[in-house]
């Protein structure tokens, strides 16, 4: 008899900070808490197993017939797009046979910046500067595909007009600005209370370079990554529901169609 519950795999990309693992754990503990029905398993595309493709395979050899694949991104780029894909992939040639949809990232998809990820972003702020900002640093990892950072820079726009407050992109790596530079010109135009949002979803190297780079330019507040924030968790919730409802229609026509 096939398990009741819909096995969940959330990708994380993976890092060698164990901080970032931590953080992942923390996040599927959260949402398999708040979704009982569910069965929530972490995994990792790099530095730190399982590897999606072992979950799904596990998955399947305690008898479930379908999984989401939820990864744990907030922009669409290389590892979104190549990646996850070529995880499933791999699975597939190992000889998993049960059905798997992967949900939409969790940044801005199809030009909407979910709510609950501007709640969330929100919220972290609200913890590093109970007394409120005048300006906002949304920082965020970094990528060179330019269509991945045009989400943040939407993301930026929403967050900004949320608080209303100016928001700006900087970037850890792959991408200018980084974080000090624009705290530092934000802080030259007047602002004196800017705040640094993380643009993350855990701890790692690249966070911390961009804490570094905000606090030497004279930063007020630095949040703290999303990590496992309920808003987040209800951002994935959100994701898994979607896709489940995606896999559920292509079976159904599958059916009819036998």
């Amino acid at each position: 008899m096939r398990p009741a519950r819909l096995a969940v795999v959330l990708v994380a990309h993976g890092s060698r900070d164990p901080r970032a693992a931590a953080a992942t754990e923390s996040l599927a503990r959260a949402v398999g808490d708040a979704y009982p029905l569910w069965d929530v398993r972490a995994a990792y595309l790099d530095h730190s197993v399982p590897r999606p493709r072992q979950v799904l395979a596990d998955f399947e050899a305690r008898g479930h017939g379908r999984a989401v694949l939820v990864p744990l991104l907030l922009t669409a780029a290389y590892h979104g797009r190549v990646d996850v894909p070529g995880e499933i992939a791999a699975a597939r040639a190992d000889g998993l046979g049960m059905d798997v949809e992967t949900a939409d990232v969790l940044g801005p998809f199809d030009g909407q910046v979910s709510p609950l990820l501007l709640g969330g972003l929100e919220q972290r702020l609200g913890e590093a500067a109970p007394g409120g900002l005048d300006a906002v640093v949304l920082a965020a990892a970094g990528t060179r595909d330019s269509a991945a950072r045009a989400t943040v820079v939407r993301a930026a726009a929403a967050l900004g007009e949320r608080l209303g407050v100016p928001c700006r992109v900087a970037y850890a790596s792959a991408a200018a600005p980084l974080s000090g530079e624009v705290v530092a010109s934000l802080r030259a135009q007047g602002h004196r209370r800017v705040g640094l949002a993380s643009y993350f979803l855990a701890p790692g190297l690249l966070y911390d370079n961009t804490v570094r780079s905000a606090r030497e330019a004279g930063v007020t507040a630095v949040a703290e990554p999303l990590t496992d924030v309920p808003d987040l968790v209800h951002l994935v919730a959100g994701r898994i529901r979607a896709a489940a409802a995606r896999c559920a229609v292509v079976r159904s026509v599958a059916a009819r169609s036998a």
